[in-house]
């Protein structure tokens, strides 16, 4: 693997800065001009991504889409976080990007990446107005499910293990943690 990004400049760096870096398997996010960086994700993290897309590719309305990542999301010129999941309005994406607020962001908790997700993500993507942002750890197994009102998230689900939620915004999803952590090879 690569070393990490040098920049010349003092100044929060932007999106124009984030695109000059070389693809070295790492995932490089912004937020507020500061640079996060993350390894390639473990087996479990990428098992919950694709059945959690899966649950909810099922259901997404056409003039939406979801996808995995690595899709870029751009809020601001020096905000670009990059969520496991992502749902966006059609018209948002660009060859490059989704550009503005996804409908929703879903984060899988990884051991490097829990305050992250739980705290600056939240954050950033509640002060951006993202109605709808979901926070699964697979070592529990557990989801929470969060959704705006009144420019706060506020929960609207949290199970546990093989309890089920039975979601209906931002359109109809039925998941259980435990199912997306269960190795069907065991």
């Amino acid at each position: 693997m690569g070393t990490v990004p040098v920049f010349p400049h003092r100044e929060p760096l932007t999106r124009t800065d984030l695109e000059s870096i070389d693809d070295d398997g790492r995932r490089y996010e912004l937020v507020d001009g500061v640079l996060l960086m993350s390894p390639s994700p473990r087996p479990l993290h990428q098992r919950v991504v694709a059945r959690v897309l899966t649950a909810v590719s099922r259901e997404c309305p056409r003039e939406w889409e979801a996808l995995p990542a690595p899709v870029d999301v751009v809020l601001t010129d020096n905000t670009v976080l990059i969520p496991d999941v992502l749902v966006g309005r059609r018209g948002d994406f660009t060859e490059r990007a989704l550009v503005g607020v996804p409908v929703l962001s879903v984060e899988v908790i990884s051991p490097s990446s829990r305050m992250i997700d739980t705290q600056l993500k939240r954050a950033t993507l509640e002060k951006a107005g993202c109605p709808y942002y979901w926070i699964i750890d697979p070592y529990e197994p557990s989801l929470l499910c969060l959704s705006l009102h009144d420019g706060e998230y506020r929960t609207v689900a949290e199970v546990r293990g093989d309890q089920t939620a039975r979601l209906t915004e931002p359109f109809p999803v039925t998941i259980t943690p435990e199912d997306l952590v269960v190795d069907y090879l065991d």
